[in-house]
């Protein structure tokens, strides 16, 4: 890695994570993917809990025309990109062989000028899937060109995500921000195990009424209706 190459991330760690609004940092975002040769870009995050109706939040400055259609035709939900980083955190390269499965979709996107693009999904600890996307409407991406610019692409998703979590995580899940004691911690791992509070008892050398009171805690920090509820929100988060 050359000299040039960690200035750059030193500087755009610095811009990204200074920034404490998402609007604020999504612009920043545009600012970057033009510096790289794209014209737009896009970051997506899809929150780890409620796992029943978990909430997707995205910012792009695509063309106008093609953020209303993609709303009105609810394309999130048949979305290839989309699909992609669910099962995936590999980066992905649009092209007609990938849309392959959508093309109707594919064919609107280019009609509004998204031709060429580049897309990296992105998971944190705490189960939070977020996805980094830059495009143009003229000139191929090159292999000569990825090459060049993957390493910064992919460092910039990374960051992105780091910098867009930091200020919509505590918004959207405010238990992702939620601290567990060494003891609490180790109660609800045997839980979610499915021991029994007297299980539990016996293994950490507790009373009843003292695990019962660590998984009382577990279960009012993370917001959960029972024990059950809280072990999965626990395991969800990378708390255990």
């Amino acid at each position: 890695m050359g000299r040039s190459v960690r200035a750059w991330q030193d500087d755009q760690l610095q811009v990204l994570l200074s920034e404490k609004d998402e609007h604020h940092v999504f612009e920043k975002l545009v600012d970057l993917a033009r510096q790289l040769g794209f014209d737009h870009c896009a970051y997506g995050m899809r929150s780890p809990l409620p796992l029943s109706r978990q909430r997707i939040v995205m910012f792009n400055n695509y063309p106008a025309g093609w953020q209303a259609r993609y709303a009105h035709q609810n394309y999130l939900a048949i979305d290839p990109t989309v699909q992609h980083a669910l099962k995936s955190p590999l980066p992905i390269l649009w092209s007609d062989e990938f849309f392959a499965g959508a093309r109707d979709f594919w064919e609107e996107a280019r009609g509004h000028g998204l031709r060429y693009g580049w897309a990296q999904p992105c998971r944190d600890v705490s189960g939070t899937l977020g996805m980094f996307t830059v495009a143009r409407s003229n000139e191929v991406l090159s292999d000569g060109e990825m090459q060049e610019k993957n390493f910064r692409l992919a460092w910039l998703t990374q960051i992105a995500h780091l910098a867009m979590t930091r200020v919509l995580i505590k918004k959207l899940v405010p238990e992702a921000n939620v601290r567990l004691s060494c003891q609490e911690t180790t109660v609800i791992r045997w839980t979610a195990e499915g021991k029994t509070t007297a299980e539990i008892s016996v293994i950490m050398g507790l009373s009843v009424r003292t695990v019962t009171f660590h998984i009382g805690n577990v279960v009012k920090k993370l917001n959960a209706s029972n024990k059950t509820a809280a072990a999965v929100r626990a395991a969800v988060l990378g708390l255990l």
